[in-house]
């Protein structure tokens, strides 16, 4: 096991993992950290975090120090430049006549590059975007085209359950979501009942969809033959939950519909 330090840079941001460098951190501190893109400032979430070592991708970037108030400024600079930049990149985008929503702006701590997040329905050639602000701030510009799931995110709203968005709330990873965890559960594959606001499939389906695979192994699945009292009959409904099938007999006209209890969860 491998005791390391969880930091984000957001405070609904994902979190990732860092070497706690011999530092005695705690929880809701700021730091100064080592990154791919140069230093960033960030905050603690999990101070003292255990995990294997194959669950990380090694060798981890360290913790470099606790935030001092000197820090604590040319972050707040950081944040106000990356505001004005965000406008400037806006107005420059709209006489360039490109199709994109630029949502954010921000400059790494030690200001080696400043990142621009932006949303568009296709592909964008921003070169000459790129050119003109690298021109205005004298540093490495990159822009990232994000998905539409991010931008929810960022956004914010209420989902159709009536609470804030788990993207936005809580959740630090967008994991895939797909159709078939939509059919797992036995779902209506109804677009405005498993679609979140963001358009795509709702976040909520990848949490309970490993205890309905756990609970489904050992059912008939529907269209199986079932015999009950000695004569075949055809599974046309499975309630998982209540742990019962619907069958029916297809020897007679009227077709006799029956409810097998089939065991209870642990």
């Amino acid at each position: 096991m491998i005791k390391v330090a969880g930091i984000r840079f957001f405070d609904k941001g994902r979190m990732y993992y860092f070497n706690k460098n011999n530092l005695n951190l705690k929880e809701s501190q700021e730091v100064i950290v080592e990154t791919e893109r140069g230093l960033q400032y960030g905050f603690v979430y999990k101070s003292d975090k255990e995990l294997q070592e194959k669950d990380l991708i090694t060798p981890l970037k360290n913790v470099i120090r606790i935030a001092t108030e000197r820090d604590k400024q040319i972050y707040k600079k950081n944040l106000k430049d990356s505001s004005y930049a965000l406008i400037k990149a806006r107005n420059i985008a709209k006489e360039l006549n490109l199709n994109m929503n630029i949502m954010d702006a921000s400059y790494t701590f030690d200001r080696k590059q400043l990142l621009f997040n932006f949303t568009a329905d296709d592909r964008i050639d921003f070169r000459n975007l790129a050119k003109r602000l690298a021109s205005i701030y004298k540093t490495r510009i990159e822009l990232r085209q994000i998905g539409i799931r991010d931008k929810a995110r960022e956004v914010g709203g209420l989902g159709p359950c009536g609470r804030f968005l788990c993207c936005n709330s809580f959740l630090t990873d967008l994991n895939s979501v797909t159709i078939n965890m939509a059919k797992n559960q036995m779902l209506a594959l109804n677009p405005t009942k498993i679609n979140g606001v963001c358009g795509r499939l709702l976040c909520c389906l990848a949490y309970e969809d490993d205890n309905y695979t756990y609970y489904k192994k050992d059912l008939p699945t529907v269209g199986e033959e079932y015999i009950y009292k000695d004569k075949p009959y055809k599974v046309v409904e499975v309630d998982i939950l209540n742990r019962k099938i619907k069958i029916e007999n297809p020897e007679r006209n009227i077709l006799e519909e029956v409810f097998i209890d089939y065991g209870s969860f642990e």
